[in-house]
């Protein structure tokens, strides 16, 4: 199991195109082609975490919060992050950031929230959307079920829990090969026209190079002509935020105590009455305050996020009753979920390596 086989397994889960477009994700450190002896998760990097990887012999560090977020013009090794830098090359520590990217994918951040919260049908709150293309090519009736396959197995036709998904139309193709084609069907130099299917097929973005590929090796054409066109359709597989249902409701007293024993937290912020019942609950995890009036609009009795300014509260009065839980605290579930995710893969490959979540705090806000 080498870096980029991991890297692999993260990137089939929360693909990188489907981060937020400025953030910084994937592989920051290391030779992706270096065995992986162990795996530390972490939800930042700092130099007490590097030095963990270290100490329990994990040669690739997966964090959450991007070590590097924008261009480095220089390495100063009198400073934090430097440092870091210096440690990791100096130990050959390779370093991966999974950061919106994890956000917005299928079982992510908000996901692990709410799971720790004990929300039950968990869904995205706010799904994406220009995740999706269409890719339509033009095959010989007799090559329509091969071509499709490929493109089936590489990715493409797949719409909420159906695979294999296609449209198909019949209709002519015409052309004329210049001497120096080798036309599969017709001869060169004379026009032709030959019945042809047109195949429909979406995508996610990321699959469509390889679907591109594995549709151009099927093809009986010399030169194949398709089209790949961009979509606004809402994706099932991208969304920001999480939405689900207490298994019976709670009053937000009981809830909010709950909220602080999963969480471990000290202390909470809220707006609210006390007495009152919630059962439907929204959460984002990190600051996720922008989508309010989305859980508001989807009908949740209460809304748990982090980083929540006072103005926000007051808009919150009455509406939603609105939970700051803690930036780190809404977040440090996900590792443990990543942690879970990676071990399930490798024991489908039959890879021993083992992965840990790290036991070193980087939360750094403190209670008094």
């Amino acid at each position: 199991m080498r870096v980029r086989d991991v890297q692999q397994i993260l990137e089939n889960w929360a693909p990188k195109d489907i981060a937020w477009e400025r953030d910084n994700v994937g592989l920051q450190v290391g030779n992706p082609a270096a065995q992986v002896r162990g795996i530390l998760v972490s939800l930042d990097v700092t130099e007490q975490v590097a030095a963990e990887a270290r100490q329990r012999g994990a040669n690739l560090l997966i964090s959450h919060h991007p070590l590097l977020f924008r261009p480095v013009r220089f390495v100063n090794t009198g400073n934090e992050k430097g440092r870091i830098l210096q440690y990791l090359l100096r130990w050959r520590i390779a370093c991966y950031a999974a950061h919106t990217n994890l956000d917005f994918a299928q079982g992510g951040t908000s996901f692990a929230l709410g799971k720790a919260l004990g929300m039950h049908s968990v869904d995205f709150l706010e799904q994406q959307s220009r995740t999706l293309q269409k890719v339509v090519t033009f095959v010989p009736s007799e090559h329509v079920e091969a071509v499709t396959r490929v493109m089936a197995e590489a990715g493409a036709g797949r719409i909420g829990n159906y695979t294999e998904c296609s449209f198909r139309t019949d209709g002519a193709g015409t052309f004329r090969g210049s001497t120096r084609s080798s036309p599969t069907i017709g001869t060169r130099g004379r026009r032709e026209e030959v019945p042809e299917v047109r195949i429909e097929m979406i995508a996610s973005r990321r699959n469509v190079p390889g679907i591109i590929r594995a549709m151009k090796a099927a093809h009986p054409y010399e030169e194949v002509a398709y089209d790949v066109y961009p979509l606004e359709n809402i994706s099932n597989d991208c969304g920001m935020g999480a939405i689900g249902t207490l298994e019976r409701p709670v009053t937000l007293k009981t809830f909010l105590a709950r909220t602080k024993r999963a969480l471990r937290l000290p202390a909470i912020r809220y707006t609210g009455r006390l007495n009152r019942k919630v059962r439907r609950i929204a959460v984002c995890g990190g600051s996720g305050s922008d989508l309010m009036e989305t859980a508001i609009a989807r009908g949740a009795d209460a809304f748990v996020t982090a980083d929540v300014k006072y103005h926000d509260f007051h808009s919150a009065s009455g509406r939603i009753i609105l939970v700051d839980a803690g930036h780190f605290e809404t977040e440090i579930p996900v590792v443990e979920t990543v942690v879970s995710r990676i071990k399930s893969e490798l024991r489908t490959r039959n890879v021993v390596v083992p992965v840990f979540a790290a036991k070193t705090t980087t939360n750094p806000i403190a209670y008094f």
